[in-house]
C-alpha cells in the first residue's frame, strides 16, 4: 500500500519554530511530527510514503533519508511549484500513487496527531465497498468546524455543513482518508479543496463513508493546540505503553524524558511535559504542560508552564516562563526574567521581562 502526506505550506501558525525547520519536522513528544504518522503507516504495511510539499523539500528529504533505512519504507517527494490546496497535490502525485494493484491509498494531513487506527480503517473500507473512507472525530464545539452529517449505522456520509449555526451533528473531518484510485479521476491538476469540492460529489453519489475515530485527536498546527495535543498524546501513551513514561518522586502525572537528558535534584516535573535529547535541567526547576526541545538548558529554580522551548535555548536561574510563551531556536532568557506569552524569534537574548503577550523580533 501507499500513502500521501499533505505537508503543504509555511507553517506560519507555529512560528517561530517553523523559521528553523519545516513544520512536519518540528518535534512533538520528542520526535518530528511527521514521524508519528510514517511509523503508524509502516506498522500496517504501507511500503511507500509520498510527501506532497511546496516548501523546502530538500530539507525534508535529507532529514527523512535516515528514517527510510531505519524504518524500511520508501519516502519520496511530490513538489508543487504553486500551492494546490488539499486535492491538487493528489493529481500531481498521481503516477506515484497508482500502480497495477488497484489497492486504495491513505491520505493524511501532516498536522494531525491521533492514535491512527489505520488497520481498522482498511477493514471498514473493505466492508462498505464505497469509493472513499474518511475518519471523523467528535468535538464539543462543532460550530467552529465543518461538520460531517452521516448515517450512524452504516457510516454513509450524507453531506457536509460548514460551521453550522444550528446543531446538525458533532463529528468533524479528522484529516485521515483511505481512497480508491478512481478518486484521482475526479481531481484536476489545479488548486482544489478535497473537503469542499471532491468529497461532497462522492457523498452525493453515496460512495463516501465515515468511520468514527476511537481515542484522541488533535490538529497541532498552532501552539495552544500543540500543548493540548501533548496532554492527549501522553494520556494515550499511559494507557498503551506506560513504560515509556518517566517515573520517580520528582515526576507528577505524564512526563516523557529522553534517555540522554539529565535532571538535577529537587525538581518537580509534570504533568504533561516532554523533555528532549541532550537537555540539561538543573536543580530546583519546576516544569508543567510544556515541551523542552533538544539541547535546551534550564538553569536552577526556573519555572516553566504552558510553553514551548525551542532547540538549544537557555532559560536562566529563577526565570519564569508561562502563558503560551514560545521560544524559537537558540533563544537565551537571562536570569530572573519573566515571560508572559512572549513569542521570541530565533537567536535572541532576552534581557528584560515580557509582561504581556507579544512578538519579540
Amino acid at each position: 500500500m501507499k500513502a500521501l502526506i499533505l505537508v503543504g505550506g509555511f507553517g506560519t501558525r507555529l512560528r517561530p519554530l517553523t523559521l528553523s525547520v519545516p513544520k512536519p519536522l518540528v518535534d512533538f513528544a520528542n520526535k518530528p511530527m511527521i514521524l508519528h504518522q510514517i511509523e503508524a503507516l509502516k506498522a500496517i504495511g504501507v511500503s511507500e510514503v509520498v510527501l506532497a510539499i511546496n516548501y523546502q523539500p530538500e530539507v525534508m528529504l535529507n532529514f527523512l533519508k535516515d528514517f527510510e533505512t531505519k524504518l524500511g519504507i520508501k519516502i519520496t517527494c511530490s513538489q508543487e511549484t504553486e500551492p494546490l490546496g488539499t486535492a491538487g497535490p493528489l493529481a500531481l502525485a498521481r503516477d506515484k500513487l497508482i500502480d497495477d494493484s488497484g489497492e486504495p491509498f491513505f491520505v493524511l494531513n501532516s498536522d494531525v496527531i491521533s492514535e491512527y487506527p489505520l488497520k481498522e480503517m482498511i477493514e471498514f473500507h473493505k466492508s462498505h465497498g464505497g469509493e472513499a473512507s474518511i475518519m471523523v472525530t467528535k468535538v464539543d464545539e462543532p460550530s467552529k468546524y465543518g461538520v460531517v452529517v452521516m448515517e450512524e449505522s452504516t457510516g454513509q456520509v450524507e453531506k457536509f455543513v460548514e460551521k453550522p449555526k444550528l446543531f446538525v451533528g458533532n463529528k468533524i473531518n479528522a484529516g485521515i482518508y483511505l481512497l480508491n484510485p478512481s478518486v484521482l479521476d475526479r481531481i484536476e491538476l489545479r488548486p482544489t479543496s478535497i473537503e469542499k469540492e471532491i468529497f461532497p460529489k462522492i457523498a452525493g453519489e453515496k460512495k463516501l463513508y465515515a468511520m468514527v475515530l476511537p481515542g484522541f485527536w488533535m490538529d497541532i498546527g498552532q501552539p495552544r493546540d500543540y500543548i493540548t495535543g501533548l496532554r492527549l498524546y501522553l494520556d494515550s501513551l499511559r494507557k498503551k505503553t506506560s513504560s515509556k513514561l518517566a517515573t520517580g518522586p520528582h515526576i507528577v502525572g505524564n512526563v516523557l524524558v529522553d534517555e540522554t537528558a539529565t535532571i538535577g535534584e529537587g525538581c518537580l516535573i509534570g504533568p504533561d511535559v516532554a523533555i528532549g535529547p541532550g537537555c540539561v535541567v538543573e536543580s530546583g526547576v519546576r516544569l508543567s504542560r510544556c515541551t523542552v526541545m533538544r539541547g535546551v538548558r534550564i538553569k536552577k529554580h526556573a519555572c516553566i508552564s504552558s510553553s514551548i522551548i525551542g532547540w538549544h535555548s537557555t532559560v536562566g536561574q529563577w526565570a519564569r516562563v508561562e502563558n503560551l510563551t514560545i521560544l524559537g531556536e537558540d533563544v537565551h532568557v537571562c536570569d530572573e526574567i519573566y515571560s508572559n506569552g512572549g513569542v521570541v524569534l530565533p537567536h535572541k537574548e532576552i534581557k528584560s521581562s515580557i509582561l504581556k503577550p507579544e512578538i519579540v523580533m
